[in-house]
């Protein structure tokens, strides 16, 4: 296992840093930087995510480190059961004793873990960006947040016709329901799908 040399009573360098120094992940800060301040929603990851995704990486470097041969998904199941409260302590006592026979220290390990807070203060603070708040985003936001609503409405009455066509209350052979949420201007009698109107920026008035 990696000897790790603690700065904790010299610089003033946060938690993160420090880890990315001492587990050799600095390309992992540009990663958790890209990641956070993707301009695509879809390419975007939350705090919690990020801090999920840096203490797996961790690990993966402790395994490594100790010689074990990381299988596919094993890193993603080995945070798991370490770390979420769904898991048994049963469990969680195997995983820890198959780490500990690798010589993984269990308590250094789970103090090196960080929260999404650490994730925030390392790039808020020492890399200084801020996630993107321009329009484009706000509009992709609206976009994707009606989308979703929508998904929802016609899963609610997709759900309710199954209901009601099996008591026996309505008729009904085969169907899909269509949702079309329109924008018409009063002013300039523009009519626009929604997503349409969001993306092109207004209706005709704005030309």
């Amino acid at each position: 296992m990696r000897d790790r040399i603690r700065t904790d009573g010299g610089g003033r360098r946060g938690k993160v840093e420090r880890l990315l120094e001492e587990y050799e992940l600095a390309e992992l800060g540009n990663e958790l930087e890209r990641a956070w301040t993707a301009t695509d929603p879809d390419e975007r990851a939350s705090l919690r995510d990020l801090a999920t995704r840096f203490n797996e990486r961790l690990l993966e470097a402790v395994l490594r480190d100790a010689g074990d041969a990381v299988l596919e998904g094993e890193i993603e199941n080995t945070y798991y059961l370490l770390t979420d409260d769904a898991v048994s302590s049963g469990d969680r006592r195997r995983a820890e004793r198959r780490l500990e026979r690798q010589g993984i220290d269990i308590d250094a390990l789970r103090s090196d873990f960080v929260s999404y807070q650490a994730i925030r203060t390392y790039l808020k603070e020492h890399r200084g960006v801020e996630q993107e708040t321009d329009e484009v985003n706000r509009r992709q936001k609206a976009v994707e947040t009606v989308r979703r609503l929508r998904t929802r409405l016609v899963t609610v009455a997709e759900d309710r016709l199954e209901s009601l066509q099996s008591a026996g209350e309505i008729s009904l052979g085969e169907s899909r329901i269509i949702l079309d949420l329109r924008v018409v201007c009063e002013d300039c009698g523009t009519q626009q799908s929604f997503t349409t109107l969001i993306e092109e920026g207004g209706c005709e008035c704005a030309t």
